[in-house]
């Protein structure tokens, strides 16, 4: 009988969990939507903002060539790019802005938006090309990471 009380404590636990997980994860991914909104509606409309976009398109295709593969279609890249971009800062999110890192977790994916793509060989112009760029990234990652807290909040 213990062992069957302590199996549905352990089930309840890990339904609960879950539940909590796929909450996260929903708002995670409303903050990474939020952002990718907020990016191409300014980067097609206005001069001299982030192009985020061409980081995750350039980062893609050196991943590609590691596996001696490649898309040459220009839509299909960027289509690829969206979707990763979507769902990276989704998880992202999901793990970091919907527990007391809220703000900080924008902040810090933002930074790194700016400062790695130079470390890791990919031209960081389109989003560190001039103190505006720079902190337009910051902000739509700050952005991104607010959308989900208030998700998160309003769904929990």
């Amino acid at each position: 009988m213990q062992n069957l009380v302590w199996l549905n404590f352990c089930t309840a636990v890990i339904t609960l969990k879950n539940k909590d997980m796929y909450k996260r994860f929903i708002a995670g991914l409303g903050g990474a939507i939020a952002l990718t909104v907020v990016h191409e509606i300014i980067r097609k409309n206005f001069n001299n903002v982030p192009e985020i976009n061409k980081v995750g398109e350039e980062a893609l295709e050196k991943s590609l060539e590691n596996f001696d593969s490649n898309i040459t279609n220009p839509d299909q890249l960027y289509a690829a790019t969206l979707a990763g971009d979507v769902i990276g800062n989704g998880i992202y999110f999901a793990g970091t802005a919907t527990n007391s890192a809220g703000l900080l977790s924008g902040i810090a994916m933002g930074a790194g938006t700016v400062l790695l793509p130079a470390k890791l060989g990919l031209d960081d112009q389109p989003v560190a090309g001039s103190s505006q760029k720079k902190l337009m990234t910051v902000a739509y990652y700050i952005f991104g990471s607010l959308v989900t807290k208030v998700i998160y909040d309003q769904i929990k």
